[in-house]
């Protein structure tokens, strides 16, 4: 009787766990963090992401999927899904499993309309979130890191909410649909080049109480496994003390 207990138990703790033989690792296109270049998929996540399985010897495979698709991937669980380069928050961690970081951003600027008289560089944001009269636009299912959820969730500012990309977020500013929308200092100008729009149209909103970036990481279902993410972790950590300075 004790060892069917046994049994029993060791079968519900490993139940959602499944052999992962390979591992699609999902992307979207996203410079400077993730790119389809002639040598593969490359840039400031996806390097660094792609370096740790391959040093640990774990098969994967890239996958370019929709951000909205693959966190409904990981939170379905039905398979070996990881994506990369994504900010860790409290919700996240009761669906996923989580890496090191892989990289940590500059501090986080909103973009603007550069005759938006309304929005002034080096302000607070807790002083623009609760300016009910600026239009912020947020992208569905997207976390802009702890600091600017609590913020985002304290100050409930006047909100348009999207499922889009950031070029389309970029586009409403310019045709005054939207008054600003927050991004990573890394994006910002690749996204402007990508759009046509001149770069003189718009300006960058550095916020006075934003010091640090968030931290980025590769994010999994729970079908892969704890040991897997261990041997990432490793490899991390090994990759990182090679290329310090």
């Amino acid at each position: 009787m004790k060892l069917i207990t046994f049994c029993l138990l060791m079968l519900l703790s490993f139940e959602g766990i499944a052999d992962c033989g390979l591992i699609k690792l999902h992307y979207n296109q996203r410079v400077p963090y993730v790119s389809a270049t002639k040598n593969g998929i490359e840039g400031l996540t996806a390097t660094p992401a792609a370096l740790a399985f391959k040093s640990s010897g774990i098969a994967f495979r890239w996958e370019n999927t929709p951000f909205k698709r693959q966190m409904k991937m990981i939170e379905d669980n039905e398979g070996c899904d990881c994506s990369v380069g994504r900010f860790k928050t409290a919700g996240r961690e009761k669906l996923a499993r989580f890496t090191h970081q892989i990289y940590q951003d500059k501090p986080q600027i909103a973009l603007a309309r550069a005759d938006n008289d309304k929005l002034q560089n080096n302000v607070s944001v807790d002083s623009v979130l609760s300016n009910h009269q600026l239009k912020l636009e947020v992208k569905e299912g997207y976390s802009y890191g702890i600091v600017l959820d609590e913020k985002i969730a304290r100050y409930q500012p006047n909100i348009d909410r999207t499922t889009s990309e950031n070029i389309l977020s970029l586009k409403k500013v310019h045709l005054k649909r939207i008054d600003y929308f927050f991004i990573a200092q890394e994006e910002a100008d690749g996204l402007i080049e990508s759009s046509g729009i001149p770069k003189n149209d718009f300006k960058y909103i550095m916020f006075s109480d934003i010091t640090e970036g968030e931290k980025r990481y590769i994010m999994c279902s729970l079908k892969v496994s704890e040991e897997t993410i261990e041997k990432l972790n490793q490899a991390i950590v090994e990759n990182a003390s090679q290329n310090k300075p």
